[in-house]
């Protein structure tokens, strides 16, 4: 597959890195050099310098015979310039932008891409997809990560082990036999820094970070089982209220029918009036979030959790460290740089989204083989879960789990029959049509890609 990759910042390069890992053609475009200098000395890639929406750039990166651009660059006018340039000069057949003002988004205006308007076949939005991603942690204060699966019938919880749980030391072959009716998988471990997919033999110790599979009723027990309790998140206090921030107040009005009393914190005054005329319940501060008399004014000894999200890592990481220390139990921080994530921990913080890694995922979703219908990154781009539906000529179709060779950094999360989803087990035959889950370490994406795959078919 012949890719353009438009924009060679973090989405971009990370958009290319697993790509070309995945032996595809790719060319990144981008008006700074050293950002296209960067991606061709570390990925294998081609570069060209330039503007990428105009038509002779396009033409030098391969535009005349490339299957898909991708326009991530830092600019929703360039962005969607270069589909439409891509589409009517080119013909390019499957155009993806990322489009972040909240105007191009709006529903009522959605004919705007059409083919025949603005030809655009998949628009992603980083901040709604970041807002959703921070709706998921609030939902699940036990865990530091979260992704849902198959229309929201399981999910990927990431879980830090603590010296009380139950289930430490415990090879995982007899998790099933304590637990029989506990449909958990645990699909990826990472301890001492390193992510691996663990062994039946393997057992888990205090410490280790697991990302579990479980199906969604199941989710209670099994954070039982891990020593982790569930609370209500009730009282939320925000500290941000750009788009991030605002679009999380307004999906927790929405979502909570009142019942989650939230507060804002935003430091520019503009940006906080904005804010208290788009909110109905919401209370919205003026002031810097990292200023204790504020914090307190915002009740956060009395909040079950503070979200972080303003456009600087730095100051997330601070201000849900001074949350934490004014007596808020759960911090949740937004954090772009991945090099940061091992100090939260030192630090005290219980959460993080990673934009960057969501954003990939979502664009990851609409650019893999077969059927794939959900990517989520895990990590610094170590691993995928990978959810597709089994195809009639698939190779796996019609086989028994215990016959089918899946590479070592590889395990099977759950099966979906239907509206059933199975425990995978070593009979358990997949069939054409079933949907399944699968954990990948990045070097093993290309070979589950090829068990699923029947035809190149972009969707």
């Amino acid at each position: 597959m012949k890719v353009i990759i438009c924009g060679a910042g973090q989405v971009g390069w990370q958009i290319a890195r697993h790509l070309s890992g995945e032996r595809n053609d790719v060319t990144v475009v981008d008006n700074n050099p050293d950002l296209v200098r960067r991606a061709t000395d570390t990925l294998d890639v081609q570069g060209i310098t330039g503007f990428a929406s105009y038509p002779d750039v396009l033409d030098r990166a391969g535009a005349r015979d490339a299957d898909m651009i991708i326009a991530a660059t830092y600019s929703d006018e360039v962005n969607m310039v270069t589909c439409q340039v891509a589409h009517s000069v080119f013909g390019i057949s499957r155009k993806v932008a990322r489009l972040r003002s909240q105007s191009y988004l709006d529903a009522i205006y959605s004919d705007l891409y059409r083919r025949d308007h603005m030809p655009i076949d998949v628009v992603i939005s980083p901040e709604r997809e970041v807002a959703q991603a921070a709706l998921q942690r609030l939902a699940a204060p036990a865990a530091f990560d979260t992704e849902r699966f198959m229309g929201g019938a399981a999910q990927l919880m990431g879980i830090r082990l603590a010296e009380d749980c139950p289930v430490l030391n415990t090879p995982l072959r007899q998790l099933s036999d304590l637990f029989s009716t506990l449909r958990v998988v645990v699909l990826a471990v990472r301890r001492d820094g390193r992510l691996f997919a663990p062994e039946s033999g393997d057992q888990l110790f205090a410490g280790d970070e697991c990302y579990l599979f479980v199906p969604t009723e199941d989710v209670p027990r099994t954070l039982d089982v891990f020593g982790k309790s569930q609370k209500k998140q009730e009282r939320v206090v925000v500290i941000g209220g750009g788009n991030i921030g605002l679009a999380v107040a307004q999906a927790l009005e929405k979502r909570s029918g009142g019942r989650i009393r939230a507060k804002v914190i935003e430091k520019n005054r503009a940006q906080a009036e904005r804010a208290a005329d788009a909110l109905e319940r919401t209370i919205v501060l003026n002031g810097d979030g990292l200023n204790a008399a504020l914090l307190a004014e915002a009740g956060i000894a009395r909040a079950d959790a503070v979200l972080v999200v303003t456009d600087d890592d730095k100051t997330n990481m601070l201000a849900a460290v001074r949350a934490k220390t004014e007596g808020c139990p759960f911090a949740v921080a937004l954090i772009n740089d991945p090099t940061m994530v091992p100090l939260l921990e030192p630090l005290g913080v219980d959460a993080y989204i990673n934009p960057r890694a969501t954003t990939v995922s979502s664009i990851l979703r609409h650019i893999r083989h077969g059927k794939v219908r959900g990517v989520y990154s895990v990590g610094d781009a170590e691993g995928e879960v990978i959810e597709a539906e089994v195809m009639s000529t698939s190779s796996i179709a019609g086989a028994a789990l215990r016959d089918i060779d899946f590479p070592e950094g590889v395990l099977l999360g759950g099966v979906k029959k239907g509206e059933k989803l199975h425990k995978p087990s070593g009979g358990l035959r997949i069939e054409a049509g079933d949907v399944i889950v699968i954990f990948a370490l990045a070097a093993d994406v290309a070979a589950v890609e090829k068990l699923l795959q029947v035809s190149i078919d972009y969707f």
